[in-house]
């Protein structure tokens, strides 16, 4: 009995979706890929400053980064 079964987890999962909603768990999950894909290119970028001929690191990349504002009142 001290081992979670594959049940106690779907009960888990359904009490999960029933508090936060699938759309809101949607948004969570885009927003943490988002964020997870942004650490990784700023890695990237972070070694190839390393490897470069002396240049600033201080240099900005040039992009942009656009959001969408949503309006809590509407929902």
């Amino acid at each position: 009995m001290g081992t979670w079964s594959i049940w106690h987890w779907l009960i888990v999962l359904l009490i999960v979706l029933l508090v936060f909603g699938t759309k809101k768990l949607r948004n969570m999950g885009a927003d943490l890929g988002g964020a997870v894909r942004g650490f990784k290119d700023g890695m990237k970028e972070s070694a190839g400053d390393k490897h470069s001929d002396g240049g600033s690191s201080a240099q900005l990349s040039g992009r942009t980064i656009e959001g969408e504002i949503k309006d809590k009142a509407k929902t």
